[in-house]
């Protein structure tokens, strides 16, 4: 049976959701979906852009400031501080090496210093051998000042809601993991196409023969239900998940319900 093409692909690259409603800014004109409909979701100025862009075939792009990168973007991603445009690879402070960053540098070292130091005291703690739900939930709690940092995700979520996880990829990937973040009220289903979106993983959990884009537990190889909410995992009583904790995605035949060994993507030393 042929597939019916309704509705229009959010604009944002790393989104492209397919909504039935779309929303189209009065702005600049560009359709997106419900969760980038905001001008501060999908980067949207008012004033006109200040840099020179570039024409291709019709289709304006917006070139990368910071040196060297040939990065382009659909829509302008401007740093608030030095006020340039830069691709997402490049979008934060930090990774643009903003001139205007000046200012943050001694809390960002203090922050550095602080990780560094829980993290040489956790290792004494190792030859006690401390195990189980307890040191999980330390460790995720260091890792999560980390992701904060690098974390990847839609800007246009609040910080209150956004949950954090070490994703690690399938083993045919050219990466074994990146950070990401994404909303609380999430389904599993929903983290598993935004995740697939963000690290350009084929995505067929649509085709019912197809082996399937599966998130799974960090300990415990369980394939997670996609109807479950973060919210619902994180408060867990037995097995929870943690903000700043691990992630595994990973393509699943139809009739498998986990993964065999979750050491071959996460070491457990």
């Amino acid at each position: 049976m042929a597939e019916i093409d309704i509705g229009k692909h959010c604009q944002i690259d790393s989104c492209s959701q397919n909504d039935f409603l779309p929303f189209v800014c009065e702005l600049c004109s560009g359709v997106f979906c419900l969760d980038h409909r905001s001008r501060e979701a999908h980067s949207c100025s008012a004033e006109p852009v200040k840099r020179v862009s570039q024409t291709v075939g019709g289709s304006t792009s917006y070139p990368c400031s910071f040196q060297d990168c040939k990065g382009k973007e659909l829509l302008p991603v401007i740093c608030a501080q030095c006020e340039k445009h830069f691709c997402l690879a490049h979008r934060h402070q930090d990774d643009h090496k903003c001139e205007k960053l000046e200012v943050q540098k001694p809390r960002m070292a203090a922050t550095k210093e602080l990780v560094q130091k829980i993290i040489e005291s956790k290792d004494t703690s190792k030859s006690k051998g401390r195990r189980g739900a307890k040191s999980s939930a330390t460790a995720a709690k260091v890792a999560l000042m980390k992701l904060k940092l690098h974390a990847a995700g839609d800007m246009g979520q609040p910080q209150t809601e956004r949950t954090y996880f070490q994703v690690y990829l399938p083993k045919e990937s050219k990466d074994s993991s990146q950070p990401m973040f994404f909303c609380s009220k999430w389904s599993v289903g929903k983290v598993v196409d935004y995740a697939a979106s963000l690290a350009s993983l084929k995505n067929n959990n649509n085709v019912l023969t197809a082996k399937k884009l599966r998130l799974c537990h960090p300990q415990t190889g369980e394939a997670l239900q996609m109807d479950d909410t973060l919210l619902s995992l994180l408060a867990h009583q037995v097995t929870p998940l943690y903000n700043g904790g691990n992630v595994i995605l990973e393509y699943l035949d139809n009739e498998r319900t986990g993964l065999d060994n979750v050491s071959d993507y996460i070491s457990q030393t």
